[in-house]
């Protein structure tokens, strides 16, 4: 089931700690950070307001060189706590904006950061997909077992793709044909 409300304006994207000094020791690390770096082209694209977050930046470096471009007129917040919604300037700019709905997390790690901010954004009434390629832990059965314990608890698991085709509904618009070249490049 396609869930509804797939209105580019209603979410928000947000880009979890995929930094340098700690993306050295995750699973998948190549993958996940091309699949983040994705999301966040499409977002751009479509228009989907984006978030960036970077957990203790003076310690684990600045994001990996595919998203510190990317990233650099984009919102950014460093924090030290793993929920975003444990700082409270994420937790105002959030409740600031009731329109965004629903939230699309990537980044690292599964099992920490991404776990603890979906089931706070879950609590808090919000929708939540969590993009599996986009998403990695330093072991890969800690991020198994996140993706389990998160789709149990009412998020949407699955591929970036998946997402992305969803909130896009058909092909042939203008909008397809950007966000295609960019998913077929």
């Amino acid at each position: 089931m396609i869930p509804e409300n797939l209105d580019p304006a209603h979410f928000c994207l947000a880009v979890v700690d995929l930094q340098t000094r700690l993306m050295e020791v995750i699973h998948r690390a190549d993958e996940t950070a091309a699949a983040a770096a994705l999301m966040v082209r499409c977002a751009r694209e479509l228009k989907v307001k984006t978030l960036a977050f970077t957990q203790y930046r003076k310690g684990l470096g600045p994001y990996v060189p595919e998203l510190e471009e990317l990233l650099a007129d984009t919102p950014q917040y460093d924090k030290t706590a793993f929920n975003l919604l444990a700082v409270e300037s994420i937790a105002q700019e959030i409740a600031a904006r009731p329109e965004l709905e629903t939230f699309v997390l990537v980044g690292v790690e599964t099992h920490i950061c991404i776990w603890q901010s979906a089931l706070a954004l879950l609590a808090a009434g919000k929708k939540v997909w969590v993009l599996s390629d986009a998403v990695s832990s330093r072991r890969e059965e800690d991020h198994r077992e996140a993706l389990l314990q998160l789709r149990a608890a009412g998020a949407i698991v699955g591929p970036t793709e998946m997402f992305i085709y969803s909130l896009l509904g058909r092909a042939g618009t203008p909008e397809f044909k950007k966000i295609h070249s960019l998913i077929t490049a």
